[in-house]
């Protein structure tokens, strides 16, 4: 019986990425730079973005001057304030004898 891998070896082989296809021309070195430059730049805005929203959401931080790390700062904060609030309610409604599902306990 012959081993296993003489049948694999017997196959002609395939190609191992897409960049290796000739049938594609290869970037130059400027047009993968300008590409990079392009995604980050993509990136960016849309991180840009999701702060504004979140200025419009979050007390204290919509029209002020501000950096990324304030905004997140007082999305925790505003976050875990929500969180106290829920408890509260909770506590409340249970005593006065009101029944919560345990999803809202949490």
């Amino acid at each position: 019986m012959a081993p296993a891998s003489s049948a694999s070896s017997s196959q002609p082989p395939r190609p191992l990425s897409p960049t290796e296809d000739d049938s594609r021309p290869r970037l130059t070195e400027e047009e993968r730079k300008r590409n990079h430059i392009k995604s980050e730049q993509k990136r960016r805005a849309a991180l840009r973005v999701r702060f504004e929203k979140l200025t419009t959401i979050v007390p204290d931080t919509e029209g002020q001057a501000r950096s990324e790390g304030l905004v997140l700062n007082k999305t925790l904060d505003h976050i875990v304030d929500l969180m106290n609030d829920r408890r509260k309610m909770v506590q409340t409604l249970e005593a006065r004898g009101i029944s919560v599902d345990s999803k809202y306990k949490a």
